[in-house]
């Protein structure tokens, strides 16, 4: 008999929802709209109220669901406790245990890159490795280890915080998180862009950049791409920086591959090639050849990788 598992990556204005076969097959997606009012405590309502409905719509009951995957954006636990999710108003809960009373189902959570990065693992960027890093670029870094299949969460949920690694201790702007010098600052595509703009306030320089009302980071690495020096120049600290820090990654957690994504990864081969060129440079020699590939699922990862958590549940 067909089993079926649901994928649900809840972001800060939209809930994305995948309908899944268990061996992978998406069979629908649709998004709902995230209710942050009173703390977030519509949330899980509307989650439950919509995948009912696709249930009735397709005819099947709770024994055909194998389970529903949640990703949630802030630390999470092995054991579903969230720790805190701003972007959500949500505290600290088991939403795990929370959420499998209210569907009347089995329901597995993780943090919302963790579980991209198993996606990419299972059917994206990462498939056919078992022992992935996923670093996802986009206004901030977030990441996710795989090893062994399987998710590292860390005690705190914060397992994979590679953004908030700390890769310039003379840095004085702040980040997001409140401390300075994250790899988040300089490899995001805010980073940047920022390490741009500043390159342009110390003067004398000639780039093509200065011609464009606002800048963004896909100007730089197509401006990088046709030849500018300036932005060949920010291309190669972006490098430097990403590049030595997955270094420093791989010598604890040592992957088969680091799996690029988020909307910086669109880039493509010139951000791959200089990430492996600062890589090789400064690896442990047993991890120089460590593989690099771009991400394929897009926005679809996290619901791929939460109906993978709760099928291996």
């Amino acid at each position: 008999m067909k089993k079926y598992a649901f994928g649900v990556d809840i972001g800060g204005t939209t809930v994305k929802i995948g309908f899944f076969e268990t061996n992978g097959t998406m069979l629908d997606k649709w998004e709902i709209k995230t209710n942050t009012a009173n703390g977030g405590e519509a949330i899980l309502g509307d989650i439950k109220a919509s995948i009912e409905e696709k249930m009735a719509a397709v005819g099947i009951t709770r024994d055909d669901v194998q389970g529903v995957g949640m990703g949630v954006p802030g630390p999470v636990t092995a054991e579903g406790v969230v720790k805190k999710c701003a972007n959500l108003g949500w505290g600290e809960f088991n939403v795990q245990e929370t959420a499998t009373e209210l569907f009347g189902m089995t329901v597995k959570a993780g943090n919302d890159a963790n579980v991209a990065s198993l996606g990419e693992m299972w059917m994206g960027g990462g498939k056919g490795y078992d022992n992935v890093v996923m670093v996802t670029l986009g206004t901030g870094v977030g990441a996710g280890v795989i090893i062994g299949g399987k998710m590292v969460h860390g005690t705190n949920g914060a397992g994979g915080e590679v953004g908030h690694m700390k890769v310039d201790d003379t840095e004085t702007e702040v980040c997001g998180c409140g401390k300075t010098g994250c790899l988040e600052q300089y490899t995001s595509a805010t980073g940047v862009v920022r390490l741009t703009k500043r390159g342009l306030a110390a003067g004398n320089v000639e780039t093509s950049l200065t011609k464009l009302d606002e800048i963004t980071c896909k100007d730089v690495f197509d401006a990088a791409r046709d030849g500018d020096a300036f932005a060949c120049g920010i291309v190669e600290k972006f490098g430097q920086v990403l590049g030595g820090t997955l270094a420093n990654v791989a010598a604890v957690v040592d992957p088969q591959v680091f799996v690029i994504g988020g909307g910086v990864s669109k880039a493509g081969q010139i951000l791959i090639d200089v990430v492996v060129k600062y890589f090789k440079a400064k690896a442990f020699h047993a991890c120089e050849n460590t593989q690099f590939a771009l991400a394929s699922l897009g926005n679809d990862a996290g619901m791929y990788g939460c109906a993978k958590m709760v099928i291996d549940a």
